[in-house]
């Protein structure tokens, strides 16, 4: 039982390791981008209120359109091949150029409307409805 008990410590402190080192690297490759008014970036050690899941792939956004409570993370992930990004119609909320797997987050603080697109392939829409 100690075993276990100093195993789980173990794992702790490498989990927390393993976020710092994540901060890391999102500091060093300038992952930062601007605020739009109403969100906020997600910072990696941030707990939201709620989570929803945006997946890119086949050149679209699936769902097209979410609808989320105010104080909810989006997490837009890029399963196709090729690079997307995400970016809002007033260009408030701008993602890099997210390669496959990699993912890009915000959370939406205030009711509203923010319709994105990749502005790579703009023919690529969605839209997230906040409450």
């Amino acid at each position: 039982m100690k075993k276990r008990a100093n195993a789980f410590k173990v794992i702790a402190v490498l989990l927390v390791f393993a976020g710092f080192a994540a901060i890391q690297r999102a500091a060093a490759t300038g992952q930062a981008s601007a605020r739009p008014a109403g969100s906020q970036e997600l910072a990696a050690s941030s707990s939201p209120a709620g989570a929803a899941e945006v997946k890119i792939d086949n050149f679209t956004f699936t769902p097209e359109t979410i609808t989320i409570s105010a104080g909810t993370q989006v997490t837009w992930t890029n399963r196709d091949d090729i690079p997307h990004n995400v970016v809002s119609e007033d260009k408030s909320i701008k993602s890099k150029a997210l390669d496959t797997d990699e993912k890009f987050s915000f959370i939406f603080t205030k009711p509203g409307t923010y319709s994105y697109f990749c502005s790579i392939h703009p023919k690529m829409k969605g839209k997230v409805v906040v409450q």
